[in-house]
């Protein structure tokens, strides 16, 4: 075993020095090169110099190690109960560390090319009833330039299944109301056409004839924009949401994507197509929109398990009632009538 925590200068392994010394230029290169923040850097020395006391207490040498060292190394971290998550985030680290040093030259290869961490749980995105629904779009006061915004605001998130980037961005010349289309620009620019029902057309509407000429304060070209006359922000749309979560009596954590979810949720549970919604929500794969085919089969699987559990405990009762009748005794039928028929 390698003595890397305890040990003198004198005592230091031969590699020590060397490792080091490629581990900081490794953090200044990602400093200058990717401009990464001070926390991301610390995280990244942290999960690397773990690795390599890791190494050296197995008395190795890091410049050395093969991929059941890293296995090896894992194993370790699971027996140590740090979640899949984090496990791996240090595997990216330390995959990346020793790409860089095959490309500047300090290894011919790397060893870890194509390792992967353990495979996170999928998360199933949750969602909101129809009346959880009902009560936070009605919460904004519609009396006031900004209640109008927020209700419109709130309106298009879950009528349309935008992403609040995306909302924040759209412009007012992005709104086709006569036809009920919205002209949305997603990820990498992308630009896809969604539709928008009456609801939401009431709201905009509202909001575009009473509410934003009172908020405009310049030829700003934003459709939603703030007390000040300038965009939303995301930041902004987030902290309404929470505002309005409140008033409306919902204890959950309350956020923009959550409406996008219930949009994608509700859509299925109505029989829309899966590609249909794909090309609404702009996902570039439709493996994205499969897993609220998940969501929408797990409701389903709790309304047929809530429904056979009741027949159920119907079922026991009439067996215990009729083994109550068969238990009664025969002096209960004692002042019954004789039967037609019977001597």
């Amino acid at each position: 075993m390698g003595t890397s925590k305890n040990a003198t200068a004198t005592q230091e392994a031969p590699w020590r020095q060397r490792v080091e010394a490629l581990l900081d230029g490794y953090l200044r290169s990602l400093r200058a090169e990717r401009n990464l923040s001070p926390y991301t850097l610390r995280n990244y020395a942290t999960d690397l110099h773990a690795f390599i006391d890791f190494v050296e207490d197995e008395g190795g040498d890091p410049l050395q190690v093969d991929r059941h060292t890293l296995r090896r190394y894992l194993a370790r971290l699971m027996e140590a109960g740090v979640a899949s998550g984090s496990i791996t985030r240090k595997v990216s680290t330390i995959r990346t560390f020793y790409r860089h040093l095959e490309l500047a030259g300090h290894l011919e290869a790397s060893p870890f090319q194509g390792v992967r961490g353990p495979r996170r749980p999928r998360r199933l995105p949750s969602f909101l009833s129809n009346e959880d629904v009902a009560a936070l779009v009605s919460a904004p006061e519609t009396d006031t330039p900004l209640g109008l915004r927020d209700r419109a605001l709130m309106e298009l998130l879950y009528a349309a299944g935008v992403r609040v980037s995306e909302l924040v961005g759209l412009g007012t010349a992005d709104v086709d109301l006569r036809e009920g289309l919205l002209r949305v620009r997603g990820k990498g620019r992308k630009e896809r056409v969604v539709v928008i029902g009456r609801p939401a057309r009431r709201a905009l509407t509202a909001y575009l004839r009473e509410g934003r000429p009172r908020l405009a304060t310049s030829a700003e070209a934003a459709l939603f924009l703030n007390h000040k006359g300038g965009r939303l922000s995301a930041r902004g749309v987030e902290g309404l949401m929470r505002k309005y979560a409140l008033a409306a009596g919902l204890d959950q954590h309350i956020f923009p994507h959550l409406l996008r979810h219930t949009f994608a949720t509700h859509m299925l549970e109505g029989g829309a197509d899966l590609r249909v919604l794909q090309e609404l929500l702009g996902h570039a794969s439709i493996n994205s929109t499969q897993i609220y085919t998940h969501v929408t089969e797990q409701a389903k699987r709790r309304t047929i398990e809530a429904s056979l559990d009741g027949i159920a405990k119907q079922m026991e009762r009439i067996h215990e009632e009729r083994a109550g009748r068969r238990r009664r005794p025969a002096s209960a039928d004692a002042d019954e009538p004789p039967r037609r028929g019977s001597a």
